[in-house]
């Protein structure tokens, strides 16, 4: 799989003229969804290089990640002459970039393709590392590929616009980023004074956050191994998130891992001897920004078998990545359904629900 460039821009004009001239194309591309062809394309105005670009739009939020809206970009793309020479850009948040990215990588066998993520979730975590997809039959990401950009292009000041809800989404990934790294990065990422943001200061943490993945995408692209490690927090995320989604309450994929890390550091410590006083701090932070999801003892069955069809899993053993202390992780670590039944009341009880 080949390696895909990210950028931390300083000037996104200059550099998205360049990676567009490092990818030599016939027609060009421009998918936006209604909040980014509103937002974002505007701050896009005078590239020579986009003058002649088709735009296609499509609708917003994670409930349109999902096979007719991909029918519709093919379309569009067949449409509008687009041939295996052509060159798509992925302006938008998670959803855009990950519909963008398995619609390039499967139209005419496979365009190339420039994501510029507009929100911090996808700026350290859906735009980097070539995964792409949608979600399928009830189930996140169910359908996709691995399929690197020929580019990223990562703009903080984008994150200007951005709401309170969405700003804490992508930051639960990066608290992730953090107890898989260093204590450093993670202390720093606590300490960070998320009410009066300093750009400048988020712009060198995002950085720094996206290379943590970077590293470990370069060394493992198929998560056959230590990518499992950015797992963390999602094998009980994710069966969040897909329940919030089943009984029409759709939550933010940041806070459905935020709630997961409580889960996974519950199960770190009582596995892997997780420090309690560190599981606490991150419990607490999380408490505060992310309020908790809500749910009673009657759907343990149910968030039990949504965590069966998480993809990382084996032979219907639910795999997790745990850890040993901060930056020490471990590895398909495995529960049974009584240990998980137990995570999920002391997630209940110590989020207060």
């Amino acid at each position: 799989m080949s390696r895909q460039e990210v950028i931390l821009c300083n000037e996104l004009k200059s550099s998205l003229e360049h990676a567009i001239d490092k990818c030599p194309h016939d027609k060009l591309f421009i998918l936006t969804d209604e909040h980014t062809h509103r937002l974002c394309l505007p701050q896009l105005g005078g590239i020579t290089a986009l003058a002649d670009a088709e735009e296609i739009i499509i609708g917003a939020e994670d409930v349109h990640k999902n096979l007719e809206t991909l029918a519709y970009v093919w379309q569009a793309l067949s449409e509008q002459g687009a041939t295996r020479h052509s060159l798509l850009i992925n302006l938008g948040g998670g959803m855009v970039t990950d519909l963008g990215g398995f619609a390039a990588s499967t139209f005419k066998r496979g365009i190339a393709y420039i994501n510029i993520p507009t929100t911090l979730l996808a700026m350290v975590d859906a735009s980097v590392g070539g995964k792409t997809g949608i979600n399928f039959n009830g189930l996140k990401n169910e359908i996709g590929t691995f399929a690197p950009a020929a580019c990223v292009l990562i703009e903080t000041e984008f994150l200007r616009s951005l709401d309170a809800h969405n700003f804490f989404s992508g930051y639960a990934e990066m608290l992730k980023h953090g107890l898989i790294s260093t204590p450093e990065h993670w202390a720093e990422l606590l300490a960070f004074d998320t009410e009066k943001i300093d750009y400048a200061a988020l712009k060198s943490m995002t950085g720094r956050s996206v290379q943590v993945k970077e590293r470990i995408v370069e060394e493992d692209p198929q998560e056959h191994g230590i990518r499992k490690a950015l797992n963390l927090g999602h094998t009980a995320g994710h069966a969040f998130e897909s329940l919030a989604l089943a009984e029409n309450r759709p939550v933010l994929h940041g806070y459905a891992v935020a709630w997961g890390i409580v889960c996974e550091l519950y199960l770190s410590h009582i596995k892997a001897g997780f420090p309690k006083d560190e599981m606490r701090l991150a419990i607490r932070f999380i408490k505060e920004n992310y309020g908790g999801f809500s749910f009673t003892c009657k759907e343990y069955d149910r968030l039990y078998e949504l965590m069966k069809h998480d993809k990382k899993n084996t032979a219907g053993v639910i795999n997790f990545t745990l850890l040993k202390n901060v930056g020490d992780i471990c590895l398909n670590q495995t529960a049974d359904k009584e240990t998980i039944f137990e995570m999920l009341d002391f997630y209940r009880e110590c989020m207060g629900l």
